[in-house]
């Protein structure tokens, strides 16, 4: 049997199965994600939530993704139809495929490959076409206007989550994430994470994600009282569900990237204690109880606002604080506490 995982055909089977594995959980998550996301919502405005589909109302995202499927597919008359419904494919497709290169644990990747940040922001900046590919095709003001706003918002804050993950890159020295979480691996425990070296950044990073992954006070693509739920107003049943999934997709990774970035990955924040997988996955949660919790407290921005933050603001700090961290790094201030690829020698 070992002989066999050797050949080809082997190794498809193995990639095969981690490429499902993979896909299982981020699709499992999704569901636990829209219930997680709704009762804290409802915690907030003091009401239950879901409560009446499963036992405390487990299954109310099962029942809702089931609602949609069986729903008739509705498609403007003058809609582009092929662009039309190549469009939500193209955001979930996009979302799903950048988690290739997210280690849970050590080792645990599909693909351990070096440029694995470049490929996952190469993934993340193609998902603002499914939404332009939405807007155009629905053949309607209203969703053109929405996918006009969200390929400008995407892409301002796009600039400032690379310029970032520069600095990060520059005190490690790689661009694998495997890497950068081995750089974090220190006897300080969570003191050693890069949230401390990159402290101001962590900030502008998470406020990015918000704006780059539409997530209020940032929603303005879908802000249902400017554009009439913005560029996916002409989608309903599975397409509409496919948008929705790649949207809580990319937040999910986004939080995985916090993690993996500023937090550790899947390291134990106190020396002695075991890492793994459950430290991951539990600051990935985290991470996204802090985005329900910003959604249910925080009053939405107006679109100049948003568009004045990601230039005026984002930009200018975030380009400054690669120079900053370039010059500690340069000349090793404080020994490795920014040069962490000085501390193999």
């Amino acid at each position: 049997m070992a002989e066999f995982f050797t050949t080809p055909l082997g190794t498809f089977v193995i990639i095969l199965a981690q490429c499902l594995a993979v896909l299982g959980f981020v699709m499992i998550s999704l569901l636990f994600l829209v219930y997680g996301d709704r009762k804290i919502w409802a915690a907030v405005q003091m009401r239950r939530g879901p409560n009446v589909v499963g036992t405390f109302g487990l299954l109310q995202s099962v029942a809702d993704a089931l609602k949609y499927v069986v729903k008739e597919v509705v498609v403007p008359a003058g809609a582009d139809k092929p662009v039309f419904m190549l469009a939500p494919m193209t955001s979930f497709v996009l979302a799903v495929i950048a988690w290739a290169v997210i280690p849970f644990n050590d080792g645990w990747v599909i693909s351990d490959i070096n440029v694995a940040i470049l490929y996952v922001f190469a993934m993340s900046s193609l998902e603002v076409y499914g939404v332009i590919m939405g807007g155009w095709a629905s053949n309607s003001k209203y969703p053109f206007l929405g996918s006009l706003r969200s390929a400008a918002q995407m892409i301002s804050y796009e600039v400032s989550i690379g310029l970032i993950i520069i600095g990060v890159i520059i005190s490690t020295g790689s661009l694998n994430f495997g890497d950068i979480v081995a750089a974090q691996d220190t006897s300080y425990g969570f003191f050693g994470w890069y949230w401390l070296p990159h402290f101001p950044m962590v900030f502008l990073f998470f406020i990015s994600c918000l704006a780059e992954t539409n997530r209020p006070p940032f929603d303005l693509p879908e802000a249902e009282s400017e554009l009439v739920a913005g560029y996916q107003v002409e989608y309903s049943s599975t397409p509409f569900l496919l948008f929705m999934a790649g949207e809580y997709i990319a937040i999910f990774l986004m939080c995985a990237l916090t993690s993996l970035l500023f937090f550790g990955g899947w390291l134990s924040p106190i020396p002695g204690i075991p890492d793994g997988v459950l430290w991951m996955v539990g600051k990935m949660a985290f991470f996204f109880f802090i985005f329900a919790m910003v959604k249910a407290i925080t009053p939405r921005y107006r679109y100049d606002q948003l568009m004045r933050i990601g230039w005026k603001v984002f930009l200018p700090l975030s380009l400054g604080w690669v120079v900053i961290v370039s010059f500690l790094a340069k000349f090793e201030v404080f020994g490795a506490f920014w040069a962490r690829w000085a501390m193999g020698g």
